[in-house]
C-alpha cells in the first residue's frame, strides 16, 4: 500500500469526493462490517487502487462521509434553525416544522441513521465528530433565542433538552411505532412542553 495523497487537480478531488460521497451511502446501506474496500471500488466504478490512493481503508472514507454527511442525516435541524425566524409568537409552529422535518429526514435515511447510532458507540472519533454537531446545534438554537430576548435563566440546558426531546419523539415513531400510543397527540404534547420550557422565565 503507498502513500496517501491529497488530490490537487479538479478531477482528482472530483473523484475522490465521488468515492466518499458513494462509499459513504454504500456503508450507510448494508452496513459497516458488510462492506470492504473492494466493494466500495466497485460500486464507485473505480479500482482498487484509486481507493487506496485516497485513502488508508473504508473507515477513513466512512469518517470523511460522517463529517459531510451528518448534517442531514443525524442534525436536519440545524439548516431548519438557521433558515427560520425565531420569536415568541411563532415558536409553536417553528417546534412542530423542527419535529415534521426531523421525522421526514431520519425516515428518509432511517438505514444510514440505524448505522450511524450503531457506529457512534463503537468508533470514538464518530462519536465526538456527533458531539461536537450536537454541541454546534445546542448554541446555534441558543444565540438566536438570545437575539429574540427570551429568557436567559438556564436556557443553555433548556435548549439542550428541547432538542433531544424532538430527537427522542423522531425515533420514537420512526424506530418504534407502539400501537397503543398515538403519535399525533404525543407531537402536539411534546411541541406544548417545549414552548412551555423555552418560554418558562422561572
Amino acid at each position: 500500500m503507498g502513500e496517501i495523497r491529497e488530490p490537487i487537480k479538479k478531477n482528482s478531488i472530483a473523484k475522490k469526493n465521488k468515492i466518499i460521497a458513494d462509499g459513504f451511502k454504500l456503508i450507510c446501506k448494508k452496513g459497516y462490517h458488510n462492506v470492504s474496500c473492494v466493494d466500495i471500488a466497485k460500486y464507485c466504478r473505480v479500482s482498487t487502487g484509486i481507493i487506496y490512493q485516497y485513502f488508508k481503508d473504508k473507515r477513513d472514507i466512512f469518517i470523511e462521509g460522517v463529517q459531510i454527511y451528518s448534517d442531514k442525516i443525524m442534525f436536519p435541524l440545524i439548516n431548519i434553525i438557521k433558515d427560520q425566524n425565531i420569536n415568541k409568537s411563532n415558536l409553536e409552529n417553528l417546534i412542530t416544522k423542527m419535529i415534521q422535518e426531523t421525522i421526514k429526514q431520519n425516515t428518509i435515511t432511517k438505514k444510514a441513521h440505524q448505522e450511524l447510532i450503531s457506529m457512534s458507540c463503537l468508533d470514538e472519533e464518530v462519536a465526538n465528530i456527533f458531539q461536537k454537531k450536537e454541541l454546534e446545534l445546542s448554541h446555534q438554537f441558543l444565540n438566536i433565542l438570545k437575539s429574540k430576548e427570551f429568557s436567559s435563566q438556564n436556557l443553555h440546558e433548556k435548549v439542550h433538552l428541547s432538542i433531544n426531546l424532538i430527537n427522542n419523539l423522531s425515533h420514537e415513531i420512526v424506530y418504534h411505532q407502539h400501537e397503543c400510543i398515538n403519535y399525533d397527540i404525543m407531537i402536539q404534547e411534546t411541541v406544548k412542553l417545549i414552548v412551555f420550557i423555552l418560554k418558562e422565565d422561572k
